[in-house]
């Protein structure tokens, strides 16, 4: 165990009192953080100093942020915290969003809403500082009888703008959901007395058993099988908050009895293309992300979408693509590498899959457009252009999954192009 040396504390330690309360909101917000943290977080300002903002951010979050997804909810609750002067009316209106005029209208930044429903949680304990006089004001009734309910609001609520509690009763729903496909005709058959085609080979084979007297004729039926579903799914920054969500969806389906899939494949790519499919398999579904987490070494980086679906075409392809794969790509189509090559590897992948369906939660915005030509470079080999940044996305997925002249947004975008 580490041994401290005294600390200096002054008569009236506000400043260390709001580092410990800072440090209580970031545990309410989902970070592992412990006294000791907060004795190296105090020890940290004291070397590095309180004059210049962006030394306090950084001392702060070496010492309180330990993995690369943290670093997103660190930022939200320090702004909310320390630098936001209005940081109390931004919560409200995040915590209560149907009272408009109220609190300013604005959109809530990524993993903000959690920020403050962490600091509000704690408001009752915080620190002198941060106490405000009380005002007479007007007290406000709202019925919410008529209201929709919580669980269809969640459904069409973005994933990332969801509090922690939220995010829990999504994934709850997910895993309820599940994701049926329609058997393929193959062109091998098996006897059957219901079938419509004639068994040739195998009457022949019966009467001559019987000296050659034909005493009734063998039927045959088309067998019938079920196809791989093959998940590509981009974990770069922007995308980091809902690959974890479609992720904890495709865990449900791979370990769901009586779907119809043969098999399903994941496959996660940033900087570079990881095979998890085996993570998948284990029933705990914690167990199983955290393990595709340490799998996957690029959470939260760039993005090559162009050179990992090469690598995923040359050296997977042949392996799960057979037999009529659906294959689901989920990404917002942002690369900055050359278009052409990028076009040419979607076209690939368009070919060896049976059906190739786009998911991007970018679609959320009513103005969307295919301008980026990463986006315009992929969206003509595609054959369903859809949604995925809610639980109500996901579920329409389910329900046209089998559809083959679903398309989704892709006509209305392709005459953008």
């Amino acid at each position: 165990m580490p041994e401290y040396l005294p600390l200096e504390i002054p008569d009236a330690p506000k400043l260390a009192g709001n580092i410990t309360h800072f440090a209580r909101a970031l545990r309410r917000a989902g970070l592992p953080i412990g006294p000791g943290r907060v004795i190296d977080a105090v020890r940290a300002v004291e070397a590095a100093g309180f004059t210049d903002k962006m030394d306090f951010f950084f001392a702060l979050q070496s010492c309180f942020v330990a993995k690369p997804e943290q670093r997103r909810v660190f930022a939200q609750v320090f702004r909310l915290y320390w630098r936001d002067p209005r940081y109390l009316e931004h919560m409200m209106s995040m915590m209560l969003p149907a009272v408009r005029g109220v609190a300013e209208e604005r959109a809530a930044q990524a993993a903000e809403k959690r920020a403050a429903e962490a600091l509000l949680d704690g408001l009752g304990d915080a620190p002198d500082t941060f106490e405000e006089p009380e005002t007479e004001g007007t007290e406000i009734e709202l019925d919410a009888s008529l209201t929709i309910s919580q669980e269809e609001k969640l459904k069409t609520l973005d994933f990332e703008q969801m509090s922690v509690a939220e995010m829990a009763a999504a994934k709850r729903m997910l895993s309820r959901l599940t994701l049926p496909v329609d058997p393929i005709k193959s062109r091998r058959s098996k006897a059957s007395h219901l079938g419509r085609r004639i068994d040739t080979g195998r009457t022949l084979r019966q009467a001559m058993r019987r000296g050659g007297e034909l005493h009734s004729i063998a039927l045959k039926q088309p067998r019938i099988r079920w196809p791989n579903l093959v998940c590509i799914c981009d974990i770069s920054g922007s995308m980091s908050q809902y690959s974890r969500v479609v992720l904890h969806f495709l865990h449900a389906v791979s370990n769901a009895k009586g779907q119809g899939w043969a098999k399903v494949h994941a496959f996660t790519f940033g900087t570079r293309l990881t095979n998890i499919t085996r993570h998948l398999q284990t029933r705990d579904v914690d167990a199983a992300l955290q393990a595709a987490g340490a799998e996957a070494q690029d959470w939260e980086g760039g993005t090559r979408i162009g050179d990992c679906l090469e690598d995923f075409n040359r050296d997977w392809s042949r392996r799960v693509l057979g037999q009529g794969a659906v294959v689901l790509l989920i990404t917002d189509g942002l690369d900055r590498g050359a278009p052409d090559a990028l076009s040419k590897q979607m076209q690939r992948l368009h070919l060896s899959s049976k059906r190739l369906i786009w998911l991007n939660p970018l679609l959320r915005w009513e103005g969307f457009a295919p301008k980026a030509t990463g986006i315009a470079a992929m969206l003509p080999h595609v054959d369903s252009f859809r949604a995925g940044h809610s639980v109500a996305s996901l579920e329409a997925l389910a329900e046209v999954i089998s559809k083959k002249d679903d398309q989704g947004e892709k006509a209305r975008l392709m005459a953008m192009l």
